[in-house]
Parts: structure tokens; sequence; C-alpha cells
């Protein structure tokens, strides 16, 4: 039997919708999902199985213009994972790119094609994303200036939130792939362990829950993993923020916020682990947490020298 197995690069600019289609793609969530951009901080390994054929998407952060150390290590990630892929797919939120051609994702998108271009070597692909009830006048002139590009295989039009067009990015995908024994055991979904995925998912439901209030000052580290003779596990978890005003935003008015963040993250680990789990929630202040080193080497991404 001929197995085949490598790796698909899903790049693009923030909120583009990499990790919805990531999941969609895999069949099951291992990657946070948020309105917010750059929400994505490290790169997340989703495994899929297309008959004989393993592939491993690896969902990178958002490649934009970075300002920060965070965000310079967080591009440095997502072109890293684009060069040691067998193929790389860039998504493109194609509302956005029609409404406005000048806007920031679009702006991004253009510089990242420019990236592209370099590489002669990589398959790739463009998939333009979010296209729920536009229409195909509109699209098509998308689909034909990117072509014109002579940078992409092939062209996919899909709705990641619903799944449309999925299917066929993935047979893409699948026909990409070098011949290979697989990487990994035919029923596991993700590589990412079990007290990063935890932090990642208190995460998204602290930017769901606060929105603008707390943009991108706070962090998520599992400081405790304990594993109960009943089969249950108990998580503690620091979040950290930037600055003293912070914290009370995220504890909310007698504890209420962090009570309703800290219950949806329970809920969704108890399904994600198949297990009862008791999760403990703490807040503290830490300047410098987006200055910390090891704060980079537990995310997995580099930790840029220069200033």
């Amino acid at each position: 039997m001929t197995t085949r197995c490598g790796f698909a690069a899903i790049i693009g600019a923030p909120n583009a919708g990499k990790s919805t289609l990531i999941n969609a793609l895999v069949g099951s969530k291992v990657a946070i999902v948020s309105p917010k951009v750059q929400t994505t901080r490290m790169p997340v390994r989703g495994i899929a199985m297309a008959g004989e054929t393993q592939i491993i998407f690896v969902d990178t952060p958002g490649i934009f213009r970075p300002r920060r150390r965070l965000d310079r290590a967080m591009v440095s990630s997502a072109w890293s994972g684009a060069e040691e892929a067998d193929a790389v797919l860039l998504i493109v939120d194609a509302a956005d790119l029609t409404a406005n051609a000048s806007s920031p994702g679009a702006r991004d998108t253009m510089a990242i094609l420019e990236g592209l271009r370099d590489n002669k070597t990589k398959r790739k692909a463009l998939v333009l994303n979010k296209i729920d009830g536009m229409k195909r006048t509109d699209l098509l002139p998308l689909v034909e200036k990117f072509h014109a590009e002579g940078v992409f295989e092939d062209v996919f039009l899909v709705s990641a939130l619903k799944g449309e067009g999925v299917a066929d990015v993935a047979s893409w995908v699948a026909a990409r792939m070098p011949e290979s024994p697989w990487l990994y055991p035919e029923d596991q979904a993700a590589d990412i362990p079990s007290r990063l995925l935890a932090a990642e998912v208190t995460r998204e439901k602290i930017y769901l829950r606060l929105h603008d209030e707390l943009p991108y000052s706070s962090a998520v580290e599992t400081e405790k993993w304990e594993e109960r003779k009943d089969g249950s596990v108990k998580i503690d978890q620091i979040i950290y923020v930037q600055r003293e005003s912070q914290k009370p935003i995220v504890l909310g008015k007698g504890g209420q916020t962090i009570k309703i963040i800290g219950g949806l993250a329970r809920e969704e680990l108890e399904t994600l682990f198949g297990r009862r789990v008791h999760l403990f929630l703490f807040v503290k202040v830490r300047e410098d947490w987006a200055e910390n080193s090891e704060h980079y080497k537990e995310i997995g991404l580099d930790y840029p020298t220069d200033n």
C-alpha cells in the first residue's frame, strides 16, 4: 500500500479565516477562532486523512506589517511555515477585498502575494473565503485578477464557516502530498500539547467575551495540570495582563466576568478532552509578558532578538 504524507501551510492576512478553514478541513476544532484580528499567535498543526494520504495542515499567524516583538515573531513563524510546507494555501477575505481594495487586509494580501511570487518550487493555491452572499459577477474579476498573477495553480471559492467548497481544497492538497509514511496515528486530529490547547481555549473565550476592552494585552498560561483518580483533570491557569487597570476588566463586577469565561472554557475543554474538567483561573499583572522569551518558547515561536 502506497501512503502519502505532507504539510500544507495556510497563510493570509489577519482575520481572513485561516483558523476557521483549518477546523473545517480537519473536521474538528484544532485552532481558536474569534472576530479579532491576530487571534492566532502560534503555528497549529491539524491532521486530516484523505484515503491513504495524511495531510498536516499548518495554521499560521496572520501576516501583516509587524510593530511589536510579538508581531515580528508571529509573522516570521508564518513565513517559516510556508517555506517548510509541501503546498501553500493563501486564504483571502473575498468580501473585504471586493468592498475595499485599499483596506489593510487587501494591502497585506498583496504584500504576501509578492512574497509568494519569489518561491517557484511550492505548489500554491488561492482560497477566496467568505463568499457568502456575494454575487458571481463580483467574484469573477477577483478570480481573473489572481489567475493573471501566474502564482497559483488553482483558485477556490469557499465559505469556511459553512464548509462550502472545503472538500475541493482538501482534494487539491491531497493530490500534491509526497509519498511518505504517515507521521501521526490515523485518528489524531491535532499536534498540540493538551496544556497549550487548554490555554488557547481560555484565551479564545477572553477575546470573545471582552471584545475591544482587552485587545491584545492578555496571555494565558496553564500553570498546573493534575490528573485525578476519578478520571477528571484539574487545570490551574494564569491570565496575564499588562496593566493593573486591566485586571478588573477580566474579573468583572463581583468576579462575574471571569466566572463566565471560566464556564465557557471548561465546557469546551470537557468536549475536547471527553472528560470532566475542573478549571481554576487566576489573573496576574505582568507588564513584560510580551517581552518574555519563555512565553515565546512555550507557544512555539522564535524570540526576536532585535529591538
